[in-house]
């Protein structure tokens, strides 16, 4: 294996571990159980196409068309990414953002309205 493709690797294991913290038990490296092309690299996060990149310089207009070309339907693609000393960072397409945002708005909405309503 090359020192890319084991680098690759490793990012893939840190970022299956990270989402584990989160309590994404079922977090884990897809090519691990069978190395398909077009699989999500890391798979067990419900509705989202995971795209790993652990690299220093990342063309990310590449990596998100990637990520888009190889998301089942109904997966919304996103690209995971890290360099050294840094946090782990989530692209995707603003369209996509926007439909996780709004559900998540939504819910936020009708919490603060149950809030008011309670207050009166």
């Amino acid at each position: 294996m090359t020192n890319s493709k084991q680098k690759g690797s490793r990012g893939e294991r840190e970022l299956s571990n990270k989402l584990k913290e989160y309590g994404y038990s079922k977090c884990r490296r897809s090519q691990q159980y069978c190395g398909a092309n077009g699989d999500a690299d890391v798979v067990g996060l419900p509705g989202i196409h995971i795209e790993c990149k652990r690299v220093e310089r990342l063309n990310i207009y590449d990596a998100i068309t990637q990520a888009k070309a190889d998301a089942q339907k109904g997966k919304l693609p996103g690209v995971f990414h890290r360099k050294n000393r840094c946090e782990w960072l989530v692209t995707m397409t603003l369209e996509d953002f926007i439909k996780i945002y709004r559900e998540w708005g939504e819910q936020m909405w009708e919490e603060q309205k149950e809030e008011e309503t309670k207050e009166k």
